[in-house]
Protein backbone atom coordinates (compact mmCIF):
# COMPACT_ATOMS: atom_id res chain seq x y z
CA UNK A 1 0.00 0.00 0.00
CA UNK A 2 1.17 3.33 -0.47
CA UNK A 3 -0.19 6.91 0.64
CA UNK A 4 1.04 9.73 -0.72
CA UNK A 5 1.47 13.46 0.91
CA UNK A 6 1.65 16.72 -0.42
CA UNK A 7 4.68 18.87 1.43
CA UNK A 8 5.84 22.79 0.98
CA UNK A 9 9.21 23.16 0.75
CA UNK A 10 10.39 26.99 1.36
CA UNK A 11 10.24 29.61 0.15
CA UNK A 12 12.41 30.85 2.86
CA UNK A 13 14.77 27.72 4.07
CA UNK A 14 18.14 28.12 5.96
CA UNK A 15 19.82 25.90 3.27
CA UNK A 16 18.57 27.95 0.43
CA UNK A 17 21.02 30.79 -1.10
CA UNK A 18 17.89 32.94 -2.05
CA UNK A 19 13.95 32.18 -2.30
CA UNK A 20 12.70 29.38 -3.69
CA UNK A 21 9.40 26.99 -2.78
CA UNK A 22 8.79 23.61 -4.03
CA UNK A 23 5.71 21.68 -4.04
CA UNK A 24 6.40 18.38 -3.26
CA UNK A 25 4.41 15.26 -3.83
CA UNK A 26 5.97 12.08 -1.22
CA UNK A 27 5.19 8.32 -1.45
CA UNK A 28 6.87 7.47 1.85
CA UNK A 29 10.26 8.62 2.37
CA UNK A 30 10.77 9.47 -1.58
CA UNK A 31 9.78 11.78 -4.08
CA UNK A 32 7.10 11.50 -6.12
CA UNK A 33 6.77 15.06 -7.85
CA UNK A 34 8.83 18.00 -7.27
CA UNK A 35 7.59 21.46 -9.29
CA UNK A 36 8.99 24.85 -8.20
CA UNK A 37 7.18 27.70 -7.64
CA UNK A 38 9.11 30.28 -9.02
CA UNK A 39 8.40 34.41 -8.75
CA UNK A 40 8.77 35.60 -5.10
CA UNK A 41 11.46 38.31 -5.58
CA UNK A 42 11.33 39.58 -8.73
CA UNK A 43 13.37 42.81 -9.61
CA UNK A 44 12.70 43.74 -13.40
CA UNK A 45 16.24 43.68 -14.37
CA UNK A 46 15.57 43.78 -18.15
CA UNK A 47 12.93 46.92 -17.71
CA UNK A 48 15.80 48.39 -15.69
CA UNK A 49 18.05 48.35 -18.58
CA UNK A 50 15.55 49.42 -21.41
CA UNK A 51 15.00 52.52 -19.07
CA UNK A 52 18.66 53.36 -18.49
CA UNK A 53 21.94 54.39 -20.78
CA UNK A 54 23.27 51.42 -22.52
CA UNK A 55 26.79 51.71 -20.79
CA UNK A 56 24.95 52.00 -17.32
CA UNK A 57 23.63 48.39 -18.14
CA UNK A 58 26.87 46.68 -17.68
CA UNK A 59 26.91 47.56 -13.63
CA UNK A 60 23.08 46.36 -13.69
CA UNK A 61 23.87 43.21 -15.76
CA UNK A 62 26.17 42.30 -13.13
CA UNK A 63 23.40 41.58 -10.62
CA UNK A 64 22.33 38.74 -13.02
CA UNK A 65 25.15 36.57 -11.57
CA UNK A 66 26.12 37.72 -7.78
CA UNK A 67 28.49 35.05 -7.78
CA UNK A 68 30.83 35.57 -11.01
CA UNK A 69 30.79 38.24 -13.67
CA UNK A 70 29.18 36.53 -16.35
CA UNK A 71 26.08 38.81 -16.28
CA UNK A 72 28.52 41.92 -17.36
CA UNK A 73 30.53 40.40 -19.25
CA UNK A 74 27.46 39.36 -21.72
CA UNK A 75 25.93 42.29 -21.24
CA UNK A 76 29.04 44.49 -22.28
CA UNK A 77 29.59 41.86 -25.14
CA UNK A 78 26.39 42.96 -26.48
CA UNK A 79 26.72 46.05 -26.75
CA UNK A 80 30.26 46.11 -28.68
CA UNK A 81 28.52 43.96 -31.12
CA UNK A 82 25.54 46.60 -31.28
CA UNK A 83 28.40 49.41 -31.82
CA UNK A 84 30.63 47.21 -33.72
CA UNK A 85 33.34 47.66 -32.06
CA UNK A 86 36.35 45.36 -30.17
CA UNK A 87 37.84 45.82 -27.20
CA UNK A 88 41.78 45.95 -27.27
CA UNK A 89 44.21 42.54 -26.92
CA UNK A 90 45.13 43.73 -23.18
CA UNK A 91 41.88 44.38 -22.56
CA UNK A 92 40.31 41.07 -23.93
CA UNK A 93 42.82 39.05 -21.74
CA UNK A 94 42.14 41.16 -18.50
CA UNK A 95 38.64 40.43 -19.27
CA UNK A 96 39.49 36.51 -19.43
CA UNK A 97 41.23 36.82 -16.07
CA UNK A 98 37.98 38.59 -14.14
CA UNK A 99 36.16 36.02 -15.51
CA UNK A 100 37.80 32.97 -14.49
CA UNK A 101 38.76 34.47 -10.81
CA UNK A 102 34.67 34.85 -10.86
CA UNK A 103 34.32 31.21 -11.96
CA UNK A 104 36.92 29.81 -9.46
CA UNK A 105 35.07 32.40 -6.64
CA UNK A 106 31.51 30.81 -7.44
CA UNK A 107 32.71 27.06 -7.71
CA UNK A 108 34.62 27.66 -4.45
CA UNK A 109 30.91 28.56 -2.92
CA UNK A 110 28.87 25.84 -4.77
CA UNK A 111 31.43 23.06 -3.77
CA UNK A 112 31.69 24.23 0.14
CA UNK A 113 28.13 25.38 0.51
CA UNK A 114 26.72 21.64 -1.19
CA UNK A 115 29.04 20.14 1.48
CA UNK A 116 27.77 21.88 4.57
CA UNK A 117 24.19 21.39 3.16
CA UNK A 118 25.24 17.39 3.55
CA UNK A 119 26.99 17.97 6.67
CA UNK A 120 30.70 18.38 5.87
CA UNK A 121 31.90 21.36 7.61
CA UNK A 122 35.65 20.98 6.63
CA UNK A 123 35.20 21.56 3.03
CA UNK A 124 33.20 24.79 3.04
CA UNK A 125 36.08 26.30 5.63
CA UNK A 126 39.01 25.10 3.16
CA UNK A 127 36.46 26.63 0.07
CA UNK A 128 35.90 29.68 2.03
CA UNK A 129 39.17 30.59 2.80
CA UNK A 130 40.34 30.46 -0.80
CA UNK A 131 37.39 32.16 -1.94
CA UNK A 132 38.09 35.28 0.44
CA UNK A 133 41.20 35.73 -1.26
CA UNK A 134 39.67 36.04 -4.63
CA UNK A 135 36.94 37.97 -3.43
CA UNK A 136 39.99 40.71 -2.12
CA UNK A 137 41.18 40.77 -5.70
CA UNK A 138 37.77 41.12 -7.66
CA UNK A 139 37.23 44.31 -4.84
CA UNK A 140 39.73 46.24 -6.26
CA UNK A 141 39.02 45.20 -10.00
CA UNK A 142 38.72 48.14 -12.84
CA UNK A 143 35.40 48.11 -13.63
CA UNK A 144 34.37 46.82 -17.15
CA UNK A 145 32.66 49.23 -19.70
CA UNK A 146 31.80 48.51 -23.53
CA UNK A 147 34.73 48.50 -25.31
CA UNK A 148 37.22 47.86 -22.46
CA UNK A 149 37.68 49.10 -19.33
CA UNK A 150 37.12 52.12 -17.88
CA UNK A 151 40.53 52.13 -15.90
CA UNK A 152 43.82 50.10 -15.69
CA UNK A 153 44.38 47.54 -12.66
CA UNK A 154 45.59 49.07 -9.72
CA UNK A 155 49.44 48.52 -8.30
CA UNK A 156 50.30 45.76 -7.65
CA UNK A 157 47.18 43.73 -8.67
CA UNK A 158 48.44 41.79 -11.52
CA UNK A 159 51.24 39.97 -9.47
CA UNK A 160 48.47 39.37 -6.32
CA UNK A 161 46.99 38.01 -9.63
CA UNK A 162 49.75 35.19 -10.02
CA UNK A 163 50.61 34.55 -6.85
CA UNK A 164 46.83 33.56 -5.94
CA UNK A 165 46.94 31.78 -9.65
CA UNK A 166 50.15 29.75 -8.23
CA UNK A 167 48.98 28.74 -4.90
CA UNK A 168 45.32 27.81 -5.67
CA UNK A 169 45.69 24.10 -6.94
CA UNK A 170 47.20 23.18 -3.43
CA UNK A 171 44.17 24.56 -2.05
CA UNK A 172 42.10 22.86 -4.30
CA UNK A 173 43.86 19.62 -3.59
CA UNK A 174 42.73 20.06 -0.01
CA UNK A 175 39.16 20.85 -0.94
CA UNK A 176 39.33 17.27 -3.53
CA UNK A 177 40.74 15.29 -0.91
CA UNK A 178 38.29 16.28 1.72
CA UNK A 179 35.66 15.38 -0.06
CA UNK A 180 36.20 12.54 -2.71
CA UNK A 181 38.53 11.15 0.27
CA UNK A 182 35.78 11.07 2.29
CA UNK A 183 33.37 8.36 1.91
CA UNK A 184 30.48 9.03 3.59
CA UNK A 185 30.11 12.27 0.92
CA UNK A 186 30.71 9.84 -2.34
CA UNK A 187 27.98 7.78 -0.62
CA UNK A 188 25.93 10.36 -0.10
CA UNK A 189 26.60 11.55 -3.75
CA UNK A 190 27.53 9.08 -6.27
CA UNK A 191 24.74 7.69 -8.02
CA UNK A 192 22.29 9.98 -6.73
CA UNK A 193 20.07 12.53 -9.36
CA UNK A 194 21.40 11.06 -12.55
CA UNK A 195 20.22 12.83 -15.23
CA UNK A 196 20.62 11.94 -19.02
CA UNK A 197 22.81 13.21 -21.57
CA UNK A 198 19.31 13.68 -23.81
CA UNK A 199 17.18 15.05 -21.54
CA UNK A 200 19.74 17.89 -19.98
CA UNK A 201 20.03 18.74 -23.95
CA UNK A 202 16.21 18.98 -23.92
CA UNK A 203 15.36 21.08 -20.74
CA UNK A 204 18.32 23.62 -21.78
CA UNK A 205 20.94 22.50 -19.37
CA UNK A 206 24.61 24.09 -19.87
CA UNK A 207 27.30 24.31 -17.51
CA UNK A 208 29.31 21.90 -14.79
CA UNK A 209 25.37 20.12 -14.91
CA UNK A 210 25.46 19.45 -18.49
CA UNK A 211 29.40 18.46 -18.84
CA UNK A 212 28.83 15.99 -15.71
CA UNK A 213 26.57 14.07 -18.45
CA UNK A 214 29.67 13.11 -20.40
CA UNK A 215 29.08 16.05 -23.30
CA UNK A 216 32.05 18.14 -23.75
CA UNK A 217 29.89 21.37 -24.44
CA UNK A 218 32.19 24.76 -23.61
CA UNK A 219 30.88 28.26 -25.16
CA UNK A 220 34.65 29.09 -24.07
CA UNK A 221 36.10 26.45 -26.91
CA UNK A 222 33.01 26.07 -29.04
CA UNK A 223 32.40 29.68 -29.59
CA UNK A 224 35.58 31.34 -28.66
CA UNK A 225 35.22 34.86 -27.51
CA UNK A 226 37.32 37.82 -25.75
CA UNK A 227 40.97 36.13 -26.12
CA UNK A 228 39.66 32.01 -24.87
CA UNK A 229 40.18 31.07 -28.39
CA UNK A 230 44.16 32.02 -27.74
CA UNK A 231 44.89 29.92 -24.81
CA UNK A 232 45.10 26.47 -23.82
CA UNK A 233 42.76 24.45 -21.46
CA UNK A 234 40.69 21.39 -20.91
CA UNK A 235 36.85 21.27 -20.55
CA UNK A 236 36.54 19.14 -17.33
CA UNK A 237 33.84 16.21 -18.45
CA UNK A 238 32.20 13.53 -16.09
CA UNK A 239 30.51 10.05 -16.63
CA UNK A 240 27.25 9.40 -14.76
CA UNK A 241 25.35 12.77 -14.94
CA UNK A 242 25.02 12.29 -10.84
CA UNK A 243 25.76 14.41 -8.26
CA UNK A 244 29.09 13.24 -7.63
CA UNK A 245 30.01 14.03 -11.13
CA UNK A 246 28.55 17.69 -10.84
CA UNK A 247 31.03 18.38 -8.35
CA UNK A 248 34.07 16.76 -9.42
CA UNK A 249 33.54 18.88 -12.21
CA UNK A 250 33.74 21.87 -10.42
CA UNK A 251 36.58 21.32 -9.10
CA UNK A 252 39.02 20.24 -11.93
CA UNK A 253 37.16 23.64 -13.88
CA UNK A 254 38.86 25.38 -11.03
CA UNK A 255 42.19 24.03 -11.85
CA UNK A 256 41.50 24.95 -15.58
CA UNK A 257 40.78 28.48 -14.29
CA UNK A 258 44.48 28.76 -12.68
CA UNK A 259 45.74 27.44 -15.85
CA UNK A 260 44.47 30.02 -18.24
CA UNK A 261 44.90 32.56 -15.49
CA UNK A 262 48.14 32.20 -15.55
CA UNK A 263 48.69 32.18 -19.72
CA UNK A 264 46.50 35.36 -19.17
CA UNK A 265 49.34 36.82 -17.27
CA UNK A 266 52.35 35.62 -19.52
CA UNK A 267 50.27 37.31 -23.00
CA UNK A 268 48.92 40.55 -21.38
CA UNK A 269 50.45 43.25 -23.15
CA UNK A 270 52.92 45.71 -20.96
CA UNK A 271 51.41 49.12 -22.67
CA UNK A 272 48.24 50.16 -21.16
CA UNK A 273 45.19 49.71 -23.20
CA UNK A 274 43.65 52.82 -24.98
CA UNK A 275 40.34 54.59 -23.69
CA UNK A 276 37.45 52.87 -25.06
CA UNK A 277 35.58 55.26 -27.59
CA UNK A 278 32.58 57.50 -26.61
CA UNK A 279 29.51 56.24 -28.24
CA UNK A 280 26.47 58.22 -27.42
CA UNK A 281 23.65 55.86 -29.06
CA UNK A 282 23.08 52.25 -30.02
CA UNK A 283 22.55 51.93 -33.84
CA UNK A 284 19.90 49.73 -35.23
CA UNK A 285 19.59 46.03 -34.85
CA UNK A 286 19.46 43.06 -32.51
CA UNK A 287 22.24 40.70 -31.57
CA UNK A 288 22.65 37.80 -29.11
CA UNK A 289 25.75 37.23 -27.14
CA UNK A 290 26.63 33.98 -24.90
CA UNK A 291 29.43 33.19 -22.40
CA UNK A 292 30.44 30.53 -20.41
CA UNK A 293 29.20 31.60 -17.00
CA UNK A 294 29.99 29.31 -13.99
CA UNK A 295 26.36 27.55 -14.00
CA UNK A 296 26.53 28.10 -17.59
CA UNK A 297 25.71 29.70 -21.10
CA UNK A 298 24.72 33.35 -20.08
CA UNK A 299 23.55 35.50 -22.65
CA UNK A 300 21.59 38.69 -23.46
CA UNK A 301 19.64 39.66 -26.59
CA UNK A 302 19.79 43.13 -27.25
CA UNK A 303 17.86 45.09 -29.44
CA UNK A 304 18.91 48.87 -30.71
CA UNK A 305 16.76 51.65 -32.03
CA UNK A 306 19.21 54.61 -33.03
CA UNK A 307 18.98 55.84 -29.08
CA UNK A 308 20.35 56.02 -25.96
CA UNK A 309 18.77 53.12 -24.61
CA UNK A 310 18.16 49.85 -25.77
CA UNK A 311 14.63 49.11 -27.21
CA UNK A 312 14.40 45.87 -25.69
CA UNK A 313 17.02 43.67 -23.74
CA UNK A 314 16.35 39.84 -22.06
CA UNK A 315 18.83 37.72 -20.11
CA UNK A 316 19.49 34.42 -20.56
CA UNK A 317 20.29 32.79 -17.35
CA UNK A 318 21.25 29.60 -16.57
CA UNK A 319 19.43 28.92 -13.39
CA UNK A 320 16.06 29.64 -14.76
CA UNK A 321 16.90 26.63 -17.07
CA UNK A 322 18.31 24.47 -14.48
CA UNK A 323 14.79 24.55 -12.31
CA UNK A 324 13.40 22.35 -15.24
CA UNK A 325 15.97 20.00 -14.83
CA UNK A 326 14.84 19.79 -10.83
CA UNK A 327 11.74 17.64 -10.29
CA UNK A 328 13.72 14.87 -13.15
CA UNK A 329 16.28 14.51 -10.90
CA UNK A 330 14.06 14.76 -7.79
CA UNK A 331 12.12 12.14 -8.42
CA UNK A 332 12.25 8.75 -7.34
CA UNK A 333 15.04 10.31 -4.75
CA UNK A 334 14.70 9.98 -1.03
CA UNK A 335 13.05 13.32 0.65
CA UNK A 336 16.24 13.70 2.89
CA UNK A 337 18.33 14.19 -0.46
CA UNK A 338 16.60 17.34 -1.83
CA UNK A 339 18.91 19.84 -0.67
CA UNK A 340 21.80 17.59 -1.60
CA UNK A 341 20.44 17.80 -5.22
CA UNK A 342 19.57 21.44 -5.28
CA UNK A 343 22.75 22.23 -4.48
CA UNK A 344 24.49 20.11 -7.02
CA UNK A 345 22.49 22.06 -9.48
CA UNK A 346 24.19 25.46 -7.94
CA UNK A 347 21.24 26.90 -8.88
CA UNK A 348 21.48 31.00 -8.00
CA UNK A 349 17.83 32.27 -7.45
CA UNK A 350 19.10 35.99 -8.36
CA UNK A 351 18.99 34.50 -11.84
CA UNK A 352 15.88 33.15 -11.44
CA UNK A 353 14.18 35.91 -10.39
CA UNK A 354 15.43 38.39 -12.84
Amino acid sequence: MSEEMELAFGPRHPALHGLLRLRLRVDDERIVECRPVIGHLHRGLEKLFESQLFAAGVAAAGHLDYLGSAGALAYAGAVERLLRIAPPPRARLLRVLLAELGRVSSHLHAVGSHASDLGFAAPLAAALRERERIVRLLRRAPELVPGGFAAEPPAGWLERCRELAEALPRGLEEIDGLLTGNRLWKKRTAGLGVLAPELAVDLGVTGPALRACGLPRDLRRDLPYEAYGELDFEVAVGENGDAYDRCRVRIEEMRQSARIVLQALDRLPEEPAPPPPARSSLPGGEVYHGVEGPRGETGVYLVGDGTSRPYRCHARTPSFAHLQALPEICRGEPVADLLALIGTLDIALEEVDR
